[in-house]
Order: structure tokens, then C-alpha cells, then sequence
């Protein structure tokens, strides 16, 4: 690679081009066709070298850039835009029966004419409108009330299954082409975990999650949130196309991402199969859906079809029916996490659902308790359609006795009495009794030493609360001042156990700065953005103290991160327990010896699922050697994976599934052996 400081502005716009379209065919395979030609850590060092010549050619830099999918821009306020198009919503039917209804209301108006049907999968997420002119997107609105959204452009920039710039060039000058904005479970998963180990509240599903993402102001989180978009309707004057299916695979050519699980029915029994098919095939998709979409395939018969006030008459969704029960609110009890955040959990009179019995369900916050308007006592609906967790979605009034009285949100802590605060923008409410607070002080302690932060052997969650009420540790510090003597005397422990506690301790000090980093449990820091921020300071000294600025310059790192860092490390005693960490050998200087470098390219267009626990490496160890090998990490089993990485505890469900797929499965000896051929 050339040195770009020495570039001409011809070269580098040279350059840039070569970049542009080789990201943009990337992003394109990845992310619409499902079949990556090269490995994460190759698109990233493209990406870089794009965003160094950017910097360094201000001038050449264009909005349809693939660098300006990763964010960075602020909206303040949203701007209200009024659909050229109004965006209507479809009318709902249950049962065959309502369809059947819908199928001869069409045929009425339509006489004597073939009808042919379009079934599309109904996806549970957020509608959205894209607007491009001469084939780049200058516009993207959300649906809003149907008649006006808010432009969220440079959030929708950073979803990649978007193109900036169409392929090929036989597209309308201008059109509208609308969808849905999703996020995949796996990622929602993610998030909602790294939100549980920052003491954030958690979404209730991916729906909800992604509809919040895409308000946000920061563009650069909603790039880290990974959402996606399938696209399904063309709106637009110079539109020449005669069907609606013939639309949808003209605009696959273009680069829109359009699901494959579309089909053209003949017949109103072909619907009936589509839908019977998805019914019982849901929980396999990555994804969640709702239901099916039934569309009249020809636009002729669509305008003749017309529209009602509210909905076309040529279209209709058919809604599954979430799995549902109703059972008694026992009470509301409260939950303090490690970092003082209070979550409200709904005990249940025991019920079955979805195949489980329901004895609990989150409430979120005090909001959704007085939104629901939540008695104790009250038949109330449980819900599990696609959730992770059971969740209560309204009470059945006519069961409600005059006994049952509003509940009232607790002001003080369940454990330490302290009184509650609810700071202006946050869900939650929270303790601010940290050192004084049971529940955090033994939350941050398991914290720190469980797997994915400093991975002590022998300090399980409960030898942690031992220790604590024991009170031989107050603080994650002193854990470096136990002692075997001490451990030893403790309920169910003995010398064995104390001895394998304290070599636990002792090789502790070897984790890296960045895992040392996510342990002392900064609120808002996650493994990932402690990664980043390890990297970016390189020195624990360098990071106590850094000013506002110089956090916020740091990558992944917004003004909510920033303050929250800048806060810990105003304490004194957060400084002390920093200080004792280093006085006792722990790592606090980042080790920059091969950092993410490549190794090989032994491993590339292979896609790697990595299960259960290992012998020689941790499972973020081997992921990295994976990716840094060329190959692709998998987060489950699918006909695009190529091995299944199985340690000790491999789940069964994936195992089952490689079985099925027969995709092969390897050890860590042989993958070790692979790396190494």
C-alpha cells in the first residue's frame, strides 16, 4: 500500500474508487447474499485504509462512502417529513376462515379474472420508507402516524443490508422502496447481556430494541447494534413493472436485500400452505415474524381493488397468535443489581407456557408497572411469542376485586433501606448506596471474577457471597490479600479448596489490561467498549485521567461513557481500590504484541460455530485466532457452517443440528492442528 501522505489527489482518488467498490461488493455479499468472500479482520483493514485517505482528502470524501456506515453523526432532532405515499397499515385476520372472507371479497370485485397471490413473511420490527434519486438514498422516514415520520437518515446509513449507491442502472429516477427494520435475535441477545453486565435495563424484545436504536442520536451506537432491513414494496411514478413479484426480484438485482421466503400462490390453498409452513418453521429463523403478509400479485388488479380509509383492499396480513396465558400476580418483588439499578419482577401463580412453567416475569421499571396500572392480585395475561423472557402484557379487569389496591413503586432499597434515585432520561431507579449496598457489593465481586472478566477458578458466585458475609472481602482489592489460613476455616471449603482458590487468585494477574478494564465494573462498559478503550489510552494511569475530551475521542465512546468513566475515576476510593490492584501485580498497561494481526489466510471463507469450555484457550481466544486465521465466527449452526469448534458442554441443541446439517464437527486438538498446517 502506498504511503498516502505522499499521494497525489489523483492517486488517491484513484484509490479510493478501488476501495469503494470493493467494500461495496463486500458489504453486498455479506449482508445480502449471505456468502462472505473474505474474513471480518480484511473488510476492516480495507475499511481503515478507506477512512485514512478520507481524513487525509477531505475533499474526496462522498455520502454514498462505505465509511460513513459506521457512524459518527449526532441528530439533535428529528425532522418530521410527510409521505409522498401515505404509509397505510394492512387489516388483520386470525383464522382461515376471515382469509377465505378477504379471498371472496376480491374475487367479487374482480370477476372472471385469475388471481394470483404473493405470501411474504411478516416481520415483527420497524416499517420504514428509503427515498433515492438517480440510484443513492437521500431520504429514509419512518412510518410515524402514516402520514408524516421522522427522517432518520443517518442512522439508516449504517445499516449495511442498505445500499448507499444501487447496482447496475436500469432503476427509476426516482423511487420509494419500503421495508422493515429488524434486529436478529443473536444480536439483541448480545446486547441486552452486555446491558445486563453495565446494570442497564434490558428491552423486553428485538422489536422494541431496534425501534429505539433507530432513534438515537448517536449514529455511531445504532452502527453498533447491528440492525437489519428486509425491503418488500415500490412506490413511484416512473415504476413501469406489471407485478408485485416481478418488482421484488428486480429490486434484489439492484442490491435491496428481499427475503427469500416469498412466494407466489396460484391458489388460495398455496396460501394456506405458506402460512401452515411458517406457522410450525418460526422459531428456526433468526429473526422474528408475526405473521404472513397476502398481497394481489397484479398492480393492475390492485388499482382496481383500491383502498378503504385505512388499508388497501388488496392486501392482508395474517397474524399468528402469540403463545398466551392467564394467571394471579402473587406480588412484586425487587431486584438490586451490581450497579444499584432496581428491576421489578412479577411473581406468578405457576403456569404453563410455551412449554415451560412461568413462575416469574421482568417488569422493567416503574413505567410499565403504572402503564399496565399492575394490582397484586389481578388475573393477569402473560405473553411468550418470541421473547426472551416471559413478559406481562395487561390485566383481565373483570376480575379485578375492589380488594386490590395500585401498586405503589418502592422510594427506599429492599436491601440497604437507602433511598431510591431516578436521574432525567433513565427507565430506572437506583440505589446509590454502592459500597454500602449488599446485593452490589457482592454483585461486583462475582462480577469481576466470573469467565468473560478476570476468570478466578474457585470464586464462584456463591464462594463470593461467602467471602463477603464473612467479611473477608469488602472491595474486588482485597480478593489479592486473601489468604489460604483464612479460606480454609470457611463452611464447606478445606485446605484443597482454599489452596485451588488462591492459585486461582495468583493467576488472575495475568489477564490483560482490557479484561481488568471490564472487571472493575465501570457502568455503561462492557467487554467490548473496554476493549476499545484499552486500546485507545493503552495505560490504566493514561485513563484515570483523561479528561471529557480525550474519553470521548476514544472509539465507541459517547458523552454517556465518557461521563460515566470520568465519575469512577473522581471517586477516591474507586482511585485506592485501582492503586491496591496494582500494588498486587495486575495488568495495567495493555500488551500491543500482536494485537488482531493476521496470521493466516488458512482459515478464510470458512465460518466457524465455537461451543462449550476448553482445555488450552478461552472461547474469545479462539474466536480471535479464528478470525485472525481468516476464517469467520458463526453464532449457531446453520447449512452455511463449516465446523462446529466443540469443547466440554457443547450445547446438545447445536450438536443435533451439525448432526442434521452434517456439518463437521472438530476438537481443540484439531483445530489447533489446522491453524497450524
Amino acid at each position: 500500500m502506498q504511503d498516502i501522505k505522499n499521494m497525489t489527489i489523483r492517486e488517491a482518488e484513484i484509490r479510493i474508487e478501488q476501495l469503494t467498490k470493493e467494500l461495496d461488493n463486500h458489504n453486498y455479499n455479506y449482508y445480502v447474499l449471505s456468502q462472505p468472500v473474505i474474513s471480518d479482520l480484511q473488510f476492516d483493514m480495507l475499511l481503515n485504509e478507506l477512512i485514512a485517505l478520507e481524513k487525509e482528502f477531505p475533499s474526496l470524501l462522498k455520502p454514498t462512502s462505505p465509511s460513513q456506515r459506521v457512524g459518527g453523526e449526532v441528530t439533535r432532532e428529528f425532522v418530521k417529513v410527510i409521505h409522498k405515499y401515505p404509509m397505510m397499515s394492512l387489516g388483520n385476520t386470525y383464522s382461515e376462515t376471515e382469509l377465505s372472507e378477504f379471498d371472496e371479497r376480491v374475487r367479487k370485485m374482480i370477476p372472471d379474472e385469475k388471481i394470483d397471490y404473493v405470501a411474504e413473511l411478516k416481520f415483527d420490527g420497524v416499517a420504514i420508507g428509503l427515498i433515492y434519486k438517480e440510484g443513492v438514498l437521500i431520504r429514509a422516514v419512518t412510518r410515524g402516524d402514516g402520514v408524516q415520520g421522522d427522517d432518520v437518515t443517518n442512522n439508516v446509513k449504517t445499516i449495511k443490508s442498505i445500499p448507499l449507491k444501487l447496482h447496475g442502472n436500469h432503476f427509476p429516477d426516482e423511487f420509494e422502496i419500503r421495508g422493515e427494520i429488524i434486529m436478529h435475535r443473536k444480536d439483541f441477545e448480545r446486547i441486552n447481556d452486555d446491558m445486563v453486565e453495565i446494570g442497564e435495563s434490558t428491552y423486553a424484545n428485538p422489536r422494541n430494541f431496534a425501534s429505539g436504536t433507530l432513534k438515537l442520536q448517536n449514529s455511531a451506537e445504532v452502527a453498533r447494534r447491528k440492525l437489519d432491513c428486509f425491503l418488500y414494496a415500490i412506490y413511484g411514478t416512473s415504476v413501469s413493472f406489471k407485478t408485485h413479484y416481478e418488482t421484488l426480484q428486480k429490486a434484489k438485482e439492484w442490491g435491496f436485500k428481499i427475503s427469500e421466503n416469498v412466494k407466489l400462490c396460484s391458489s388460495l390453498q398455496d396460501v394456506f400452505n405458506f402460512i401452515d409452513h411458517w406457522g410450525k418453521k418460526r422459531d428456526s429463523l433468526p429473526y422474528d415474524i408475526d405473521g404472513v403478509v397476502i398481497k394481489v400479485n397484479s398492480f393492475r388488479q390492485q388499482e382496481e381493488l383500491g383502498f378503504t380509509a385505512k388499508s388497501p383492499r388488496w392486501a392482508i396480513s395474517y397474524k399468528y397468535q402469540a403463545e398466551s396465558a392467564s394467571t394471579i400476580l402473587n406480588s412484586i418483588s425487587y431486584q438490586v443489581g451490581r450497579t444499584g439499578a432496581i428491576t421489578p419482577v412479577a411473581n406468578l401463580e405457576p403456569v404453563l407456557l410455551a412449554g415451560t412453567t412461568v413462575k416469574r416475569a421482568s417488569l422493567h421499571n416503574a413505567d410499565q408497572i403504572e402503564k399496565l396500572d399492575l394490582r397484586e392480585g389481578d388475573t393477569v395475561f402473560v405473553e411468550k411469542g418470541g421473547e426472551i423472557i416471559p413478559k406481562v402484557t395487561g390485566v383481565d379487569l373483570k376480575k379485578r376485586k375492589s380488594s386490590h389496591h395500585p401498586v405503589e413503586y418502592i422510594t427506599n432499597c429492599p436491601e440497604c433501606q437507602t433511598k431510591l434515585i431516578r436521574s432525567e432520561g433513565e427507565a430506572s431507579h437506583y440505589c446509590p448506596n454502592e459500597d454500602g449496598c449488599p446485593p452490589q457489593i457482592i454483585g461486583r465481586l462475582q462480577h469481576f471474577a466470573s469467565r468473560k472478566a478476570m476468570n478466578i477458578d474457585g470464586l464462584g458466585a456463591e464462594t463470593a457471597e461467602l467471602l463477603y458475609k464473612e467479611k473477608l472481602v469488602n472491595n474486588i482489592a482485597d480478593i489479592y490479600d486473601l489468604t489460604v489460613e483464612q479460606i480454609e476455616q470457611l463452611e464447606r471449603m478445606g485446605n484443597k479448596s482454599a489452596t485451588k482458590l488462591i492459585e486461582g487468585i495468583n493467576q488472575s494477574k495475568a489477564i490483560p489490561f482490557e479484561r481488568v478494564l471490564y472487571a472493575i465494573g465501570i457502568r455503561y462498559v462492557g467487554d467490548t467498549v473496554a476493549k476499545k478503550i484499552a486500546r485507545h489510552f493503552k495505560t490504566m494511569d493514561k485513563l484515570m485521567n483523561a479528561t471529557f475530551e480525550e474519553l470521548k475521542d476514544a472509539p465507541e465512546v459517547g458523552e454517556k461513557i465518557a461521563e460515566s468513566v470520568l465519575v469512577f475515576f473522581k471517586n477516591e476510593s474507586k482511585r485506592k481500590i485501582v492503586d491496591r490492584l496494582k500494588e498486587n501485580g495486575l495488568q495495567l498497561t495493555i500488551s500491543t504484541k500482536g494485537i488482531n494481526a493476521p496470521l493466516s489466510e488458512i482459515l478464510i471463507g470458512k465460518t466457524i460455530v465455537v461451543s462449550g469450555t476448553f482445555e488450552k484457550y478461552e472461547r474469545d481466544e479462539l474466536k480471535s485466532l479464528i478470525e485472525r486465521h481468516g476464517g469467520k465466527n458463526g453464532s449457531s449452526v446453520t447449512g452455511k457452517t463449516d465446523y462446529l469448534l466443540a469443547g466440554a458442554d457443547c450445547g446438545p441443541s447445536k450438536l443435533e443440528k451439525a448432526t442434521k446439517l452434517k456439518v463437521k464437527v472438530i476438537s481443540e486438538d484439531e483445530f489447533t492442528n489446522m491453524i497450524k498446517d
